[in-house]
């Protein structure tokens, strides 16, 4: 009798030290699903960690020596949801934030040699801070928000291109630093309103009477560019507005373009996500088909900016289907 009351004491125990909010897997999958899903991710994240040099950068050149790619890769990783103090990745994110780090400018925050870099180098900062043990992150995160509002004051469109110091702006670079400055803030950053509307006012300024989105001006949207600029305001929780819905309207529509499809992926996933899930789910249904048709034997994808982003991008279209990082929900 004892021996069965400890028995439910151990197990109540238990079950009351499971958070209650406790992230739930492939919510809204079929039972066929999740195991596809699992096997291309696990597969797609064996080839990143093969693929990288002890630098904590990536064996195929140039793209993979860039700190956007890499801050890809440790984002993808991440979004699988095991531990990234003690997992089975937990050495290849150290590697690949030790990249990051090295790669800022100590002074002024810059990381890497254009904005694309800086953009997604501080979105890996901003996802790992507060997960992984190191006390350099904190700092760098800092540092490399810093820059991004700095670069935005000195541009008199309110977005961002390529420099810190550029007078001029495209919805891809603001795309980046505008994703970068959301992660930031839910990782307990302070960034100021008056950025992000600023930067909102820039987008809006940018989208096309179809109401997709084009790249410097309002001609010429494409489905890579609308899929940022659908996901900036869903996150800016702006999702009644009429930009928003003009802008998704388009998306729904909208060819993906061929060129740009690494870009799409990674943005369209999310902007899909937060728009509808009705329209998500079908739209994830098909990226899951499509991947798994176009996966390499070694796991990876391929695309014109090299395998590690491609596959990085590829797998992050999937995460959403784990939910484990903040900025992935809804």
């Amino acid at each position: 009798m004892r021996r069965t009351w400890l028995s439910l004491l151990i197990a109540v125990c238990l079950a009351l030290a499971i958070p209650a909010q406790a992230q739930k897997l492939f919510e809204e999958s079929s039972d066929l699903l999740p195991k596809e899903i699992e096997r291309m991710y696990l597969k797609g994240l064996q080839f990143i960690v093969q693929s990288q040099i002890a630098g904590g950068n990536f064996k195929d050149k140039p793209y993979g020596t860039s700190p956007a790619v890499v801050g890809l890769a440790v984002v993808a990783m991440l979004a699988h949801g095991d531990d990234p103090v003690h997992g089975p990745y937990s050495v290849p994110i150290k590697r690949g934030l030790n990249f990051i780090v090295s790669r800022q400018n100590k002074t002024t925050g810059y990381i890497g040699t254009t904005m694309y870099n800086h953009g997604f180098a501080t979105l890996a900062l901003a996802e790992a801070y507060g997960a992984v043990e190191d006390d350099r992150l904190g700092p760098a995160l800092e540092k490399a928000i810093a820059l991004i509002i700095n670069a935005q004051k000195k541009n008199p469109r309110g977005g961002w291109r390529y420099s810190p110091d550029s007078t001029d702006a495209d919805t891809t670079v603001s795309g980046a630093q505008m994703v970068a400055l959301f992660a930031a803030r839910n990782a307990g950053l302070a960034v100021p309103e008056s950025v992000i509307q600023t930067g909102l006012k820039y987008f809006k300024t940018c989208q096309t009477p179809e109401g997709g989105f084009g790249y410097t001006s309002n001609r010429g949207p494409n489905a890579a560019r609308s899929a940022i600029g659908t996901l900036v305001f869903a996150l800016a929780k702006e999702k009644d507005s009429a930009t928003f819905r003009k802008s998704f309207g388009y998306l729904r529509k909208a060819p993906e373009t061929a060129s740009y499809r690494n870009y799409y992926l990674y943005y369209g996933a999310q902007a899909f996500f937060h728009a509808s899930p009705v329209e998500w789910a079908k739209w994830n249904r098909k990226n899951i088909t499509t991947l798994k048709q176009n996966q390499n034997e070694d796991g990876s994808w391929s695309g014109q900016f090299g395998t590690t982003f491609a596959t990085s991008a590829s797998l992050l279209s999937l995460a959403l289907n784990y939910r484990f990082l903040p900025i992935y929900e809804r």
